[in-house]
């Protein structure tokens, strides 16, 4: 091959490798929305707060502090990709009522919060862990009773904070999917790449961005080493994610004190909002009444034991 030719079709190979890794980092990196009602907008007593989390970021979050004396139990609320906290506002609302403290966090590029190189399941469950350290710390707040509920992606993430963070009481996963590679594959087949060799090597080197197999974060693996109780909620009519992936979840749960609820609706909702969250109420109120503190006046009533 003469010399131009080689120049030429290496200078060719390389811009089209950049031009790959820029698509690539486009589609690692959502838009940042911040539309959707605020907790004024549903009656709710909310503060804007800000929180630190990892690499010097900054997350946005909205918290309500929970109504009543006494330390109350806990809940984070995850968005997905894309989202922002006021996707999850009627879950708040229903979870707020029920006499939980609640902290709506917006990931790493979503939202208000600090933008980065690129978003990943990894970087949700971070993010995760800062909202969950800050509400434990929080005036008012159980820390035993501490619980984490996600949609998506941010389902994803709660299951992968299941699986290693100790002392968290309860998760409830939304729609989660059940494994990032099916994920990519699906996202890949939209954009008419074929998997093989280009899907195969996509996700490679998207493993290499987030610094993490696919096989270790996704929520086949992790849902099995779950430290607490979890809850599967599904919509039987998920196009995003397919009803077939929280069957598979279920089905390789191991021991894990894990339970599949599948609802009406879709991805971005249930066909009866009042059945997801009376099915929401309901586990945690199991999962957590092992936790409640002891009543001091019940106590002080209680005969001796003998």
């Amino acid at each position: 091959m003469p010399a131009t030719t080689l120049l030429l079709t290496s200078l060719g190979l390389g811009a089209s490798l950049l031009g790959a890794r820029h698509w690539l980092h486009r589609g690692l990196t959502p838009v940042a929305d911040t539309a959707g009602p605020t907790p004024a907008d549903l009656g709710l007593p909310a503060q804007a707060v800000w929180l630190p989390a990892a690499q010097g970021a900054r997350l946005f979050a909205w918290h309500l502090p929970a109504n009543g004396h006494g330390p109350a139990p806990a809940a984070v609320l995850l968005h997905g990709w894309g989202g922002n906290a006021s996707h999850l506002l009627p879950a708040a609302r229903a979870l707020h009522a029920a006499g939980y403290a609640v902290l709506l966090p917006e990931a790493r590029n979503h939202g208000r919060s600090s933008r980065s190189d690129h978003s990943s399941l990894p970087r949700f469950a971070q993010d995760l862990d800062a909202a969950l350290d800050w509400l434990a710390r929080s005036p008012g707040v159980d820390p035993a009773r501490l619980v984490a509920l996600g949609h998506s992606v941010g389902a994803a993430a709660t299951l992968l904070v299941a699986s290693r963070r100790p002392g968290l009481a309860a998760v409830v996963s939304v729609s989660a999917f059940a494994h990032p590679e099916w994920v990519m594959r699906r996202w890949l087949a939209a954009r008419r790449v074929p998997y093989w060799p280009l899907g195969w090597l996509v996700n490679r080197y998207v493993e290499h961005v987030i610094g993490a197999r696919f096989d270790a974060i996704a929520p086949l693996a992790t849902l099995a080493q779950a430290r607490c109780p979890v809850l599967l909620l599904h919509g039987a009519q998920d196009v995003t994610v397919p009803l077939a992936d929280a069957q598979r979840l279920i089905a390789r749960r191991g021991t894990a004190p894990a339970r599949l609820q599948v609802l009406d609706g879709g991805h971005e909702g249930f066909a009866d909002a009042g059945a997801a969250e009376t099915a929401v109420l309901d586990f945690l109120a199991e999962a957590l009444s092992a936790r409640r503190p002891p009543n001091p006046h019940t106590a002080a009533a209680a005969p001796p034991a003998h």
